[in-house]
């Protein structure tokens, strides 16, 4: 592994499925309010947004409708790489999870097996990640496989054996999770090693885990993932006040580690999405 000057991707993960304002006043529910949050983190540097819509009053939904009035909304503003979330909430039905792609994102997430989430079971059950995988492929949508632990990756491996994903993968490494992978260097590492291909890859640290994260992944190669899906505060009992906020100081972490941040139309280009 070498240092890498190449430009860095921030991905902004505005909401999540499980924030709420009462955690943290500042969270986008709304689609105006999840799109004036995504233009001011494009503002900072942010090149692609992680999208979970919710209702207006706070609750988690996959309506094709709502996600794609937030995508519409952020398009007239700025050109960030629209990804969905295909995990939205935990314990929505396949069916609610698979319509995401009706609003046809850019990339979508596809999760890579079941875990334990804090106290509750994320199901990822083989044949939904076989659906899932065989409509992205269909409709042209990127994939981002979620990697919440090593053996996930074997997972990976076997949806591109088979065809199912097209090469180069892109992975998004999810670590701090309670139930899944530690956030560690080591832990970080042997996710970048085990990659079953070569491809480029995100780290996404949960809470605390954000920041230190962000300045490996930065060092190391990848790319970064930060937002209030994540993580809330910008300091140990300090809310972050917007997403923004959390987006403009991985823009300086990874400009003093000199990596520019990349453009939307770069970011396209290294993540291997084709212009939405």
């Amino acid at each position: 592994m070498t240092w890498s000057t190449e430009p860095v991707v921030i991905v902004v993960a505005p909401t999540g499925a499980e924030v709420t304002k009462e955690q943290n006043p500042h969270l986008p529910v709304t689609p105006e309010e999840i799109a004036d949050e995504v233009v001011l983190s494009a503002m900072e540097g942010a090149s692609v947004v992680h999208i979970h819509a919710r209702l207006n009053d706070g609750r988690p939904t996959t309506d094709p409708d709502v996600l794609r009035r937030i995508a519409e909304l952020i398009r007239q503003r700025c050109d960030v790489v629209i990804g969905m979330s295909t995990g939205a909430e935990v314990g929505m039905s396949q069916e609610e999870r698979i319509r995401v792609l009706d609003a046809h994102p850019e990339i979508a997430s596809l999760n890579c097996g079941s875990m334990n989430f804090g106290n509750e079971l994320f199901d990822n059950h083989p044949g939904l990640i076989e659906a899932l995988a065989k409509r992205m492929l269909a409709d042209g949508i990127r994939p981002e496989l979620e990697i919440y632990d090593l053996g996930m990756l074997a997972t990976a491996g076997r949806l591109i054996d088979r065809g199912l994903l097209e090469e180069p993968p892109l992975y998004n490494f999810v670590m701090g999770v309670q139930g899944g992978v530690a956030a560690n260097p080591e832990n970080l590492l042997a996710m970048v090693r085990e990659r079953p291909r070569l491809g480029e890859w995100t780290a996404t640290g949960i809470g605390r885990h954000q920041l230190p994260l962000t300045t490996l992944a930065c060092t190391m190669g990848g790319h970064v993932r930060v937002g209030f899906e994540d993580n809330i505060y910008y300091g140990k009992g300090h809310l972050a006040r917007s997403n923004a906020e959390l987006v403009a100081r991985a823009r300086r972490i990874a400009e003093e580690l000199g990596r520019p941040v990349a453009t939307p139309d770069q970011a396209r280009r290294i993540l291997g999405v084709a212009h939405g």
